[in-house]
Order: C-alpha cells, then sequence, then structure tokens
C-alpha cells in the first residue's frame, strides 16, 4: 500500500488512476512528474481536458468527434458515401483512417451489445443506423467490431436487422486475432482485414 506525503497527491493519484491502463504506481509517476512543471503548463494540461470535455460536437450524421456538426469525413465530397464502416468507438476510427485503406463514411455504435454489462441493442445507435439505410445511398455495410464475443453479437444483431434491406453486409476479414479488438490491431494487419473483408453469411462457413 502507498503511503501519501499529501492528501493533494493522493487525490491526484486517485483521478489519474482512474483513467484506463494506469495503476496507482504510473499514476503516482506521472503525478509527481506534474509537480515538477511549471505552474503554466500544468493549467495549459487542465485546460486542454476541460475544454475537450465541454466543447467537443459529435457528428450529427456518423457520431465521430468534431468541431463541426459534420466531422471532417462526412463532408468531405471525396468520400464514397455508398459504403459505410460500422465501429464501436471514436478510436476505432482514426485506427482504420490510419492503414489509408478505406475511403467510405462510418457509424460509431457507441459499444456492443454485453448482457453481462446491461448494455442491449437499444443503448447502441443501432436505430440510427437502420435510419441511414433506409434513406438510401448505402450500398454496403462493414462490421468493424471486433472479434470479442460482444462484438460477434453484435454482428449477427445487425445482419439480421438489415436483412432484406438491399444492402451487402460483410465483416473485416479474420487477419485481426480472435478477442482482438480494432483499435489494438497494427495498421497493416487491420487494412488487410479490410481490403480483404468477407460477405457476412459466407464468414459464417469458416
Amino acid at each position: 500500500m502507498i503511503t501519501y506525503p499529501s492528501r493533494l497527491v493522493e487525490r491526484a493519484v486517485e483521478q489519474l488512476s482512474s483513467l484506463p491502463g494506469i495503476g496507482r504506481k504510473s499514476a503516482l509517476r506521472l503525478a509527481l512528474h506534474m509537480l515538477t512543471r511549471s505552474e503554466k503548463d500544468i493549467h495549459t494540461f487542465a485546460e486542454a481536458l476541460t475544454e475537450m470535455r465541454d466543447h467537443i460536437i459529435y457528428c450529427k450524421r456518423c457520431y465521430n468527434i468534431s468541431d463541426t456538426e459534420l466531422c471532417s469525413i462526412c463532408s468531405n465530397p471525396n468520400r464514397d458515401a455508398s459504403t459505410l464502416c460500422v465501429v464501436r468507438h471514436v478510436g476505432d476510427v482514426m485506427s482504420i483512417e490510419n492503414t489509408a485503406q478505406y475511403r467510405g463514411l462510418y457509424h460509431v455504435l457507441g459499444g456492443v451489445i454485453s448482457p453481462i454489462d446491461g448494455v442491449g441493442p437499444e443503448d447502441l445507435r443501432i436505430a440510427e443506423l437502420i435510419e441511414r439505410i433506409d434513406a438510401g445511398g448505402v450500398d454496403e455495410v462493414i462490421l468493424a467490431l471486433g472479434t470479442t464475443m460482444e462484438g460477434d453479437t453484435t454482428n449477427f444483431f445487425i445482419n439480421r436487422a438489415l436483412s432484406g434491406r438491399g444492402v451487402k453486409v460483410s465483416v473485416i476479414a479474420s487477419g485481426v486475432a480472435v478477442g482482438d479488438e480494432i483499435e489494438y490491431a497494427d495498421e497493416v494487419t487491420l487494412g488487410r482485414s479490410i481490403l480483404n473483408r468477407l460477405d457476412f453469411e459466407q464468414s459464417m462457413r469458416f
């Protein structure tokens, strides 16, 4: 157990360790490092986080983060609007964009179906996805929800929901290891998985 010389340091450690992937020892190192920075630097750091949280905008079409109502991807006329890639989170959009292998649009669900965590289809942006499909103009929906059990469950649900709506449903190829999430895949592997995507029904035969 760590003994803290100051309640202020302990409070900072508590907040930092609440971030994903940051344990209490790492949080303590970060807190002590911040004490070596100038007051101006720390205020700038804190203001950047506060401003991001208070003023970030979610694209009204795909729910990616943005500084405007439509994100830079949705507002780009050079993107292929006939292809829609469905992802869990904003971080997945960034990961796929970094591959430079995909030129379509996105739809950010906001998570995956996970009964054990109390997350059902109604808690995600599946209804909004169906609305986009029904509006027309989309020929293919690519499911890029990772290869976890929750991702597979969500894939099944979406495929069934889109059945009969005249769109091709595909899933990224098996280059992403079972149990992996999109944001943790390397760019080359992820890029190839998108390029070599499979028809959803076909993927179920493997």
